[in-house]
């Protein structure tokens, strides 16, 4: 099969076809650009239609060619001598290069994804797979190829710390073991990411502010963006959710905030970052004060909830850069990411003692896990095991605790079986009934 490819060393295109029973290749000097792709696809269109016709002088099309001679009118061409790395090693036209089935595998994971991750998608095959594996046919890269590749990219700088993080090498693995993935189950290759694990990296990093600080924030920053922040801190939020926040998806009547729009990369899109991201967050007072505030001062001509001066939504690199960051500064705090108000939302309301199934379904989480996994470090009621959680609770009813649990240690009780505790709160029960 006839194909256009690209030089790795180079970074030029050139032609890839048979003829009479001969692989051949001819060069260009033409850079991989989408433009020069056409100009090439072009010419080995017509030649492969010549070829088909039989109507093909390669001397002509390719006069600087060695090749010309061989290919002359009347003369047989002799077959070139193939390298075969073993008796089972047929050659097959079908199997694309990877540059090639990245494009389709591409295209067809796209209705999927979101535009922001698509052209995240793009930029992460351009910066770093096409220019490794790109003119290289899928079914000869190699489990050794993948490893050495992730050992060289794993010590490329990062933006801000010497080497990438490993979230950053996994997402990129990631991507490759999709794309190589799918590859292997349509044309019959083994599985090259077999026993290829994820590497190790931090927990994410977490630094929610206290209540106090939060009050700080609040009453320091500027009153033009009081309402915003106000909001940020007490809903949850995402920055791409708050920031293309339309008054449309606002429920003053039914008391609610709808996320159905996210803004990001300039542009506003539907949907959200997944399907349990689209919910309805319900108004906290002071969010539904600040919305109240922001309502009345709103330009009408506007459909933004926040945005500035032209009517355009916040940026939030001009928000982090000239408003966020020199307010922590001016205020003594650790200098945290505008996203760290979202960790604020969820740490205050699990030490509140919110239910950790509705708050996940408050911040756009699918199950629990995320809250247990991230957040419980923060709240130490999640991990008590002193007992005292329940007798706060019998307490709160205006009701003693058992004799058995008024006269225990704090530590007796917590290595009190399910079974004893149970028996106990059964004789609460019956001494309150009789």
């Amino acid at each position: 099969m006839a194909k256009v490819r690209v030089r790795p060393e180079t970074g030029t295109l050139y032609l890839d076809f048979s003829f009479r029973g001969v692989r051949c290749r001819e060069q260009t000097a033409l850079q991989d650009t989408a433009e020069n792709r056409r100009k090439v696809q072009s010419l080995l269109n017509r030649i492969s239609k010549e070829i088909r016709q039989g109507s093909f002088d390669y001397a002509a099309t390719f006069p600087e060619s060695p090749r010309g001679k061989r290919f002359a009118p009347g003369k047989e061409a002799t077959p070139e001598p193939q390298v075969r790395h073993a008796p089972t090693d047929e050659i097959n036209d079908s199997i694309p290069d990877f540059r090639t089935f990245s494009i389709t595998w591409r295209a067809e994971m796209a209705p999927q994804w979101r535009r922001q991750h698509r052209e995240s998608v793009d930029a992460t095959f351009d910066a770093h797979l096409l220019a490794e594996f790109g003119s290289r046919r899928v079914d000869s890269i190699t489990k050794a190829d993948v490893l050495s590749f992730r050992a060289r990219l794993a010590d490329l700088p990062g933006r801000s710390s010497p080497k990438l993080s490993s979230a950053t090498v996994n997402r990129t693995m990631g991507l490759l073991r999709q794309c190589m993935t799918e590859a292997s189950e349509r044309f019959g290759m083994p599985d090259i990411f077999k026993g290829v694990k994820r590497l190790k990296g931090r927990r994410s990093d977490v630094k929610p502010f206290s209540l106090a600080e939060v009050e700080r924030v609040r009453n320091t920053i500027r009153p033009d963006y009081r309402n915003y922040v106000t909001c940020r801190f007490f809903t949850g939020m995402r920055t791409g959710e708050i920031n293309g926040l339309k008054w449309k998806y606002v429920d003053f009547e039914q008391g609610l905030i709808r996320i159905r729009e996210v803004f990001s990369a300039g542009e506003s899109e539907e949907n959200a970052k997944t399907e349990s991201s689209i919910r309805d967050i319900p108004m906290l007072p002071m969010v539904r004060e600040a919305l109240k505030r922001q309502w009345e001062k709103r330009d009408p001509d506007v459909e933004y909830v926040f945005c500035s001066r032209e009517g355009n939504p916040i940026d939030a690199h001009n928000f982090a850069n000239r408003i966020w960051y020199p307010l922590l500064r001016f205020l003594g705090l650790e200098k945290r990411r505008p996203y760290q108000t979202r960790h604020t939302t969820a740490t205050l309301m699990l030490a509140s003692g919110e239910s950790p199934e509705w708050i996940a379904r408050l911040m756009g989480h699918s199950n629990t896990q995320m809250l247990f996994t991230v957040y419980s470090r923060f709240v130490p009621n999640l991990a008590r095991q002193d007992g005292l959680a329940i007798a706060g609770l019998l307490s709160a009813h205006g009701q003693k605790p058992p004799a058995e649990l008024q006269s225990i240690t704090p530590e007796q009780l917590s290595a009190m079986s399910a079974e004893q505790l149970r028996s106990a709160l059964n004789q609460l029960l019956a001494s309150k009934a009789a």
